[in-house]
């Protein structure tokens, strides 16, 4: 049987992000959809490290660093070193971000109206559970790639 799954969530994702990103110009942020999930994600916990931040968007970690330096220099976040562990940056928002928020989550809901349109409630709860195991699965599979890698260091 042919599946066409993974092929509908790549065209999503690509739409989506276009889509998010006019709405989010349109309502005077500028920011890019990688730059809104490390938003998203300080938003909810201020304080955190890169692989922490890496974690919780699923973006690499190299990826994070260099959108965050970004931001950084944007006046977006602030990166500092952990007086802990001199070898880890702790991000945090600086008052512009949070300032952002707001508009943000507005923003953010339209574009869940707009995902979800056309769709019963049942149909949205069944639809997130569904993507919920296909991320589980995943997560897992990546979880257990890293581990055998390093057994093999």
């Amino acid at each position: 049987m042919e599946t066409k799954g993974g092929f509908y969530i790549s065209q999503i994702k690509q739409l989506q992000d276009r889509i998010f990103e006019r709405l989010l110009a349109e309502n005077g942020i500028e920011i890019s959809g990688g730059q809104g999930r490390i938003l998203f994600v300080l938003w909810k916990n201020d304080y955190l490290t890169i692989n922490e931040i890496s974690v919780r968007t699923s973006l690499a970690k190299n990826t994070v660093s260099v959108v965050v330096d970004g931001m950084v220099n944007k006046g977006i976040l602030l990166r500092e070193t952990n007086p802990q562990n001199r070898r880890q940056s702790i991000v945090s928002l600086t008052d512009y971000a949070r300032s952002l928020q707001s508009r943000y989550e507005t923003v953010s809901q339209q574009m869940n109206t707009l995902f979800y349109q056309g769709f019963s409630p049942e149909e949205q709860d069944i639809f997130e559970r569904l993507l919920a195991r296909i991320l589980e699965t995943l997560t897992r599979e990546e979880q257990t790639y890293k581990n055998t890698k390093e057994d093999l260091s």
